[in-house]
């Protein structure tokens, strides 16, 4: 049956290539009327055809149902994939319009509307991951440096979630938090390297390896582009200052130690500027604070090793150069007490100075400063004897004229008209002017002498002798002269029958009164009473006077 079925379905389609379901049936009644099937098979044939068409309807009903589900599951998960990106990218509010109403619109319609919106959504979404990524890994790359670890950006995950721009500008705002914490670490990194290679540069130590030890990255030769910024680069170089600034605290303590000594030893050694100017560079820092050392090896090792030398070599020296600094200082001493005619004993003075630095019992600068304490004292002793002394030279001095001038008087040929008598006239004038004021000057001077020694507390002493003793000495044989000579005038005048008081019209024989005789008494006496204090201690003579030996007028008799 089926066979016949299929024979006449064959010759069907080679008639006719577009049959219908008519046609079929005809071309089956036709074949059935040919093969002379009864109703029966017929009918039951045609309910089996019935049945297969059933069949095939529901299939294709099943199928289409399955479709169906399908085509609105794929709806479903569109629109809810929909959701999910926009409640990613926070795009909520953009629903109406892109999701199409289900009653207006067959499922496939509405899947075709929804594509573009996803496809939209889904590149809005690859960029947005991407920009979050990029942010993140700058986060990440930030962290690690700061945390000094070495994580790569790479493993960053971006969290798919939430994509809203709110949340990116979050990751933003962090990103430049870390951005300027990066920025102050460099400016602390770049701050403590420029510290360390200061450092480096006043105490002689290489910059490069000490930076190098901290961190490679911090050695500028090696081409390394960044800088470590992490905590523990930043304890490290601040570790690293310190030590520097500690070493070089102790190292200008040690400097400056070294140079107060070396200074010291200089003045004390009276070194001349020439020698002391190879120092400069070192004796400047003597006084120094530690910011105001900056310059490049003033620290060095090699120069505080140079200076302990050099100390040591003028310490060495020091023994033998003193001795001739101290009798500088004592032949300096002696000569303002030569001037100031203060007698000391000089010889004691340069045995005790020779003892004193040969046994080592005092300190050459103890010694040094003794002795620039006496010859200040010497100084300002001579400074107070200096108005005395002055009234002493100029007492003398009319003293000299003094002599002089009766030694001028004495001379019978000096109005003769020879050479230099107009100037032996006038400087006669000049002397009579000044002998005359002697009275005032020793009186000025005994009063000057008096009050120096109430305020001082002590004998004002010329050469050793008392200067009031000797004043008083110069007086009394002054008045004696002076007294002599009035007699001699009187005894002249007698003998030529005047009297006292009667002025004398003859001229006076002086070469044969006996006047000389008497004159050369007093020249005697004056010179036994002005060198009775010549001897000195030793027993020696001493030429020295207590008090002008030529202030009594000289005889020319007896040398003419």
């Amino acid at each position: 049956m089926c066979n016949g079925i299929l024979v006449a379905m064959e010759a069907v389609d080679a008639e006719d290539p577009q049959p219908t379901c008519g046609t079929l049936l005809q071309q089956l009644q036709k074949l059935w009327d040919e093969v002379g099937e009864s109703d029966e098979e017929r009918d039951k044939m045609l309910l089996e055809l019935e049945q297969e068409c059933f069949d095939v309807y529901k299939r294709k009903i099943s199928c289409a149902v399955k479709c169906r589900a399908k085509l609105l599951q794929e709806l479903a998960d569109a629109k809810d994939e929909l959701s999910s990106l926009q409640a990613s990218l926070g795009e909520m509010t953009c629903n109406n319009g892109i999701i199409p109403d289900k009653t207006s619109r067959t499922i496939k319609e509405q899947l075709a509307a929804i594509e573009p919106a996803l496809e939209k959504l889904w590149k809005q979404k690859g960029e947005r991951v991407k920009e979050f990524f990029d942010v993140q890994s700058q986060i990440q790359k930030i962290r690690n440096e700061i945390s000094g670890t070495s994580d790569q950006p790479e493993s960053v995950k971006v969290d798919e979630s939430d994509l809203s721009q709110k949340k990116l500008d979050e990751f933003g705002v962090q990103l430049q938090e870390l951005q300027k914490e990066k920025s102050e670490r460099l400016r602390k990194v770049l701050e403590f390297v420029s510290t360390v290679q200061n450092l480096c540069a006043v105490l002689g130590v290489d910059f490069l390896s000490t930076v190098s030890e901290v961190h490679p990255s911090l050695n500028d030769s090696t081409g390394t582009q960044s800088k470590s910024i992490s905590n523990d680069t930043l304890l490290r170089l601040a570790k690293t200052v310190s030590v520097l600034k500690e070493d070089k605290q102790q190292r200008l303590q040690k400097l400056q130690e070294l140079g107060a000594e070396l200074i010291d030893l200089w003045n004390l050694m009276e070194t001349p500027e020439e020698e002391r100017s190879v120092f400069d560079h070192v004796t400047c820092n003597v006084s120094a604070s530690i910011d105001e050392v900056i310059g490049p090896g003033s620290l060095a090792q090699d120069l505080i090793q140079q200076i302990a030398v050099e100390v040591e070599r003028l310490d060495k020296l020091k023994s033998s150069r003193m001795k001739e600094i101290s009798l500088e200082r004592q032949a300096e001493l002696e000569h303002i007490f030569a001037r100031a005619h203060i007698e000391i004993d000089t010889e004691a003075a340069r045995e005790e100075i020779m003892a004193l630095t040969e046994s080592g019992n005092i300190e050459p600068a103890e010694l040094l400063a003794k002795m620039d304490d006496q010859i200040a004292k010497a100084k300002e002793e001579a400074s107070s004897r200096r108005e005395i002394l002055d009234k002493i030279e100029k007492w003398m001095f009319a003293c000299e004229e003094e002599c002089w001038l009766d030694d001028y008087n004495r001379d019978k040929n000096r109005y003769n008209a020879c050479r230099g008598a107009h100037l032996n006239l006038k400087h006669a004038e000049k002397a009579r002017i000044l002998v005359s004021k002697i009275p005032a000057i020793v009186e000025s001077l005994v009063n000057k002498t008096q009050a120096w020694e109430q305020d001082r507390g002590t004998t004002f002493t010329y050469d050793g002798v008392p200067l009031l003793a000797m004043l008083d000495e110069y007086m009394m044989l002054r008045h004696d002269r002076e007294e002599h000579k009035r007699r001699f005038r009187e005894q002249k005048m007698s003998n030529c029958g005047f009297s006292p008081g009667q002025p004398s019209t003859k001229k006076a024989n002086g070469s044969s009164n006996g006047a000389a005789p008497s004159r050369r008494l007093s020249l005697r006496g004056c010179y036994q009473n002005g060198s009775s204090r010549s001897t000195n201690k030793d027993g020696k003579r001493d030429t020295r006077p207590v008090a002008p030996v030529n202030y009594v007028a000289i005889s020319k008799e007896g040398t003419t």
